[in-house]
């Protein structure tokens, strides 16, 4: 039996109506897909300006999130420190391990033990960057999730829309979003105000990607150590420049990188091994969201073995994404999840936010060591204190490495 387009149509509209209910945008809805907000409230405000008459004043940013962008093309280093962010879950049953003390953890590295000089519990609040692909290839792979009867967009701006607004917590809870497709592009720099990241949310929904290209690598250098790149969308700003500080210079709270992507970078200015690099040095988790993962399953026999002429990734290329998220989520302490359905979600987002709740926050100091060369970070536990350590019982989620600065203080 066919379906008459207009009945095809009215069918799509309450699917469509029936997602967004689901993940809570039920208040973006009264705007059209194209239509601008049609408050007169101005959109731009930064946390602290000063509020309009008849309004709320915003929270203002915390002295600790504002920060200087970090030099481009290196990372400079201004501490010995090294921080470790680590969680600990028993590796059966995933239960995370709360209560631990400074005792229960040792560091070595590259062997030798370390002396651990700082220590804090998991009751900080949390400082996030969502990364997440806005471009036409996620739009193309969204489609297998959607079935044809969703925008292919939703498979990337459902996880973004459910953790905005169900695991973001104001006014102690920090977010800011960078979408990217060949260029990273901030849409709210840090923020706590509830109707601005309802703002963010409906930005992705009413608009749809622009270029092809998946530049992977440059939107998470971009994230992590700041740069110069497009103004912030939700600033409206008459600049079409300006600078993003990155996590880095977040200090003091505990922060995180949630990326939603497919892993496929198409040409960034750095390569893998300088992205790679990067995320070590910067000792932030990157907790990832793996997308395109049921349009593979469903096309892999349709694919070439390598990208095809018309540009089509292979199957190469779709395997290479996954190891490539794979490495950036386990050398950083964060964690990949690889989603095929979008029932998976709820239950991913709600491991990943028990996860950056309650990580514990380690530094130690390893001494005038400047041979710019990789060293490597093994963290243990004794869960029970016996004097005995409990790694194969548990599992111990932290950053595996991190680079020596040169004599010139730089990685």
């Amino acid at each position: 039996m066919r379906f008459s387009k207009l009945a095809r149509a009215f069918f799509a509209s309450i699917i469509v109506f029936s997602l967004l209910a689901s993940v809570g945008l039920s208040g973006v809805l009264g705007q059209s897909r194209r239509q601008p907000p049609t408050s007169t409230e101005k959109k731009n405000k930064r946390p602290g300006e000063a509020p309009q008459p008849g309004e709320k004043p915003e929270e203002p940013l915390p002295p600790d999130l504002i920060g200087k962008p970090q030099e481009a093309e290196k990372v400079t280093v201004t501490t010995q420190i090294v921080n470790v962010d680590t969680v600990v879950y028993h590796k059966k049953s995933g239960q995370i391990v709360t209560g631990l003390k400074k005792e229960n953890f040792s560091i070595q590295v590259d062997g030798a033990p370390q002396t651990i000089t700082n220590y804090s519990t998991p009751e900080a609040p949390i400082t996030v960057a969502m990364v997440v692909e806005y471009s036409k290839w996620s739009e193309i792979f969204g489609r297998a999730s959607g079935g044809g009867w969703d925008p292919g967009t939703y498979e990337v701006i459902r996880p973004v829309a459910m953790f905005l607004q169900q695991f973001v917590k104001p006014p102690d809870d920090y977010v800011s979003v960078v979408a990217f497709d060949l260029r990273p592009t901030t849409l709210t720099d840090f923020t706590n105000d509830p109707a601005r990241i309802s703002q963010v949310v409906n930005l992705l929904l009413r608009n749809y990607p622009a270029f092809r290209e998946t530049n992977l690598f440059d939107a998470l250098k971009f994230t992590l150590v700041g740069g110069r790149g497009d103004s912030v969308v939700l600033e409206e700003s008459k600049s079409d420049k300006a600078d993003f500080a990155g996590l880095v210079s977040v200090q003091g709270r505990r922060r995180a990188i949630i990326l939603v992507a497919s892993g496929i970078d198409t040409f960034s200015k750095i390569n893998y091994g300088e992205a790679r690099k990067i995320a070590q040095n910067a000792g932030i988790p990157i907790y990832i969201i793996g997308t395109a993962e049921l349009f593979y399953k469903k096309y892999e026999g349709y694919l070439e073995a390598t990208d095809s002429i018309t540009g089509m990734p292979g199957r190469m290329t779709f395997l290479q994404a996954k190891n490539t998220l794979g490495t950036f989520a386990k050398e950083t302490g964060g964690a990949y999840y690889p989603v095929t359905f979008p029932g998976e979600l709820p239950n991913v987002l709600g491991t990943i936010n028990a996860l950056l709740r309650n990580q514990y926050s380690l530094a130690f100091n390893p001494g005038d060591v400047h041979d710019g060369k990789q060293h490597k970070i093994k963290v243990s536990v004794d869960v029970n204190g016996d004097g005995v350590v409990d790694d194969k019982e548990y599992v111990i989620q932290a950053r595996q490495f991190y680079n020596a600065p040169k004599p010139d203080g730089t990685k």
